[in-house]
């Protein structure tokens, strides 16, 4: 009984966290290192804008990256 719970708990925990979500809009504040996939026009079709925070003094990386390369979700978040 006590495996049959903790494997619930588990995935119920584990199985948001695998999934990213992709935003209408870039994020303002953006932690170093951390990345939001934002669905931009400037990226062709079947392509997202996946940004990437930076430190301090340095400009944010953005790449243009297909959805099955990054185990993203087809699921629009507000920001």
């Amino acid at each position: 009984m006590r495996a049959l719970v903790l494997g619930v708990v588990f995935s119920a925990v584990a199985l948001p966290c695998l999934a990213q979500t992709v935003l209408k809009s870039e994020p303002l504040v953006l932690a170093p290192y951390e990345v939001a996939f934002v669905r931009d026009a400037s990226c062709p079709t079947g392509k997202v804008l996946k940004v990437t925070g930076a430190i301090r003094g340095l400009h944010r990386r953005k790449a243009c990256v297909t959805l099955a390369d990054e185990h993203a979700s087809l699921a629009i978040a507000t920001p």
